[in-house]
C-alpha cells in the first residue's frame, strides 16, 4: 500500500526541484551553445535554449530519492534512462545522426528487455490471453522505441509534448490506482511533478525547450511504464489500453511515417505536416493549437480509463465512439480529404464566435 502523504512530498518537490533547476540549465545551455535555431520547417521565431529534459530528468531523481521505489528491474530502468538522456542530450549538442539516435535508444531498450520486463501476453476480446512466446522481445523492443520516438516526434510547440506526456501519466496514474500497482503510481508521481515545474518555463511563449533530451526521456519513461503497469491489466481490451492512452502521439507518428512513405521520402526525414503544423496552418493561434491537442489527449485518456473496466457492450459502444475520434483527428491531419479540412473550418468558426461574443 502507498503513502498518499508520502505521494504528495514526492510530487511537490518533483516540481520545485525541476522548477528551480531550469534557471542554471537554462545558462549552462545558453553558454555551450545547445540552442535551438529556427528554421523553414520549426515555428518558433527566436534562437530558444534547449536541453530542459536534463531538468525534468534530475527532478524526477530528487522525487525518486525521497520516495525511494523497491522493484526488481528498477536499477536497470534507471540505468536505460541514463542512456536515453546521454543519447538526448549528445544529439540536442551535436545534432547526431537518426541511426546513431536509434541505436542509444534500442541499446536502453535492450536493458530494459534484459531485466526480465517484456510485454509476454495481450488480451483479446472472444479469444482471451494470448501468450507472446518468442515475438515477446521484438514487441517489447518496438513497443519502447516506437514510443520514445512518438514522444520526440511531438515535441513541436510550447508545452506540447510536456502536456500531452502529462495528461497520459494522469490516465496511467488513475488505472494504476485503481489495479494497485506500486511502483507505476509512484513513477508517475514524480514524473507528473516534473514535468508541471517545467511547463511553468515551457509553455507559450517558451523561454526553454527541452529537446530530446526531455522528449525522449518522457516517451521512454511512459513506455516502460505501460509496460510495468498497463499490459499486466486482465481486463478484455488490455492490449489496446496503453495504444489509447498515447493515441495522439501514436496516431501522429503512424501518419508521418505513411505520409513520408507515399511521398517517397525517409520515414525518419523531417516534415512540417504533423498535426501541430495542420493546426497551425488552418489559422489557429500557437496557444490554441497545443490546447485543441490536450483535448484530443484529454478524450483518449478518459476513454482508455473507460475501456480498463468496461463491459463488453460498453466497449463496443466506445469502440464506435474512438472510430469517430479517428476519423476527426485523421481529417485534421490531412490523411481524410485530399487537404480539404472541414472539421478544422468548422471548429475554426466556433472559436471565431466565440471571441466575437466576447
Amino acid at each position: 500500500m502507498y503513502d498518499i502523504t508520502q505521494l504528495i512530498v514526492a510530487f511537490i518537490l518533483s516540481l520545485i526541484a525541476t522548477l528551480l533547476l531550469v534557471y542554471p540549465i537554462k545558462e549552462i545551455a545558453t553558454k555551450i551553445g545547445v540552442i535551438d535555431i529556427p528554421n523553414y520547417r520549426k515555428v518558433h521565431k527566436n534562437p530558444t535554449p534547449s536541453l530542459g529534459g536534463l531538468a525534468i530528468f534530475l527532478g524526477t531523481i530528487v522525487g525518486l530519492l525521497y520516495i525511494r521505489p523497491s522493484h526488481d528491474a528498477f536499477l536497470e530502468i534507471s540505468i536505460g534512462a541514463l542512456i536515453i538522456v546521454l543519447t538526448g542530450v549528445l544529439d540536442d549538442k551535436y545534432t547526431i545522426r537518426p541511426v546513431l539516435k536509434l541505436t542509444g535508444q534500442i541499446i536502453a531498450a535492450a536493458v530494459i528487455i534484459n531485466a526480465g520486463l517484456i510485454i509476454e501476453k495481450i488480451t483479446l476480446p472472444f479469444f482471451g490471453v494470448v501468450e507472446l512466446n518468442f515475438f515477446s522481445v521484438a514487441i517489447t523492443l518496438i513497443w519502447i522505441v516506437g514510443i520514445t520516438n512518438a514522444i520526440n516526434l511531438i515535441d513541436g510547440l510550447d508545452g506540447l509534448a510536456s502536456g500531452v506526456s502529462t495528461i497520459a501519466l494522469i490516465s496511467i496514474l488513475i488505472m494504476a490506482i485503481l489495479d494497485q500497482r506500486i511502483l507505476v503510481i509512484y513513477l508517475c508521481i514524480v514524473l507528473i511533478g516534473s514535468n508541471f515545474g517545467f511547463l511553468f518555463h515551457n509553455f507559450h511563449p517558451a523561454k526553454i525547450y527541452m529537446g530530446d533530451t526531455g522528449s525522449m526521456f518522457l516517451g521512454f519513461s511512459i513506455s516502460v511504464i505501460s509496460i510495468l503497469g498497463l499490459f499486466k491489466n486482465v481486463t478484455l481490451f488490455s492490449f489496446i489500453i496503453p495504444i489509447i492512452v498515447l493515441a495522439v502521439p501514436i496516431f501522429d507518428t503512424l501518419f508521418a511515417m505513411v505520409r513520408r512513405k507515399l511521398s517517397g521520402k525517409k520515414i525518419m526525414a523531417p516534415d512540417k505536416k504533423h498535426i501541430h503544423h495542420q493546426l497551425l496552418s488552418a489559422g489557429f493561434s500557437h496557444r490554441t493549437t497545443v490546447l485543441i491537442i490536450y483535448g484530443f489527449s484529454v478524450m483518449f485518456g478518459a476513454l482508455a480509463i473507460i475501456f480498463s473496466n468496461a463491459s463488453l457492450t460498453l466497449l463496443l459502444f466506445i469502440s464506435f465512439l474512438l472510430w469517430f475520434i479517428l476519423h476527426i483527428f485523421a481529417e485534421i491531419v490531412g490523411i481524410v480529404g485530399e487537404g480539404k479540412k472541414p472539421v478544422i473550418q468548422t471548429t475554426k468558426k466556433v472559436f471565431t464566435k466565440i471571441r466575437n461574443k466576447e
